[in-house]
């Protein structure tokens, strides 16, 4: 399981974030910031509340949280097959 360590906000929503594999890295969530629940980020000083969430999770609030499996993926550039190979469906002929 990829579980981030530590996590900080940077200047134009993005965050910087170390996993429990070493990786490290920056991803940029600007596409989020006003929409939805991100509305939260209007106000920039919410955004810079980032934390590690009790369950592993990248949050702002028990209400707004991102998976850290999707950020993993941004700043890796690796697939969802790649990080849990168990994924990988074999193929059928039919």
């Amino acid at each position: 399981m990829l579980k981030p360590v530590e996590v900080k906000a940077l200047a134009d929503y993005k965050i910087w974030v170390k996993y429990s594999d070493g990786v490290e890295g920056v991803a940029n969530l600007s596409h989020l910031a006003g929409n939805g629940v991100f509305e939260l980020w209007n106000d920039y000083s919410a955004f810079e509340k980032v934390y590690i969430g009790s369950s592993g999770q990248i949050a702002w609030s028990d209400k707004i949280d991102i998976c850290p499996d999707s950020i993993y993926m941004e700043i890796t550039g690796k697939s969802p097959e790649e990080i849990f190979p168990g994924m990988k469906k074999d193929k059928i002929n039919a």
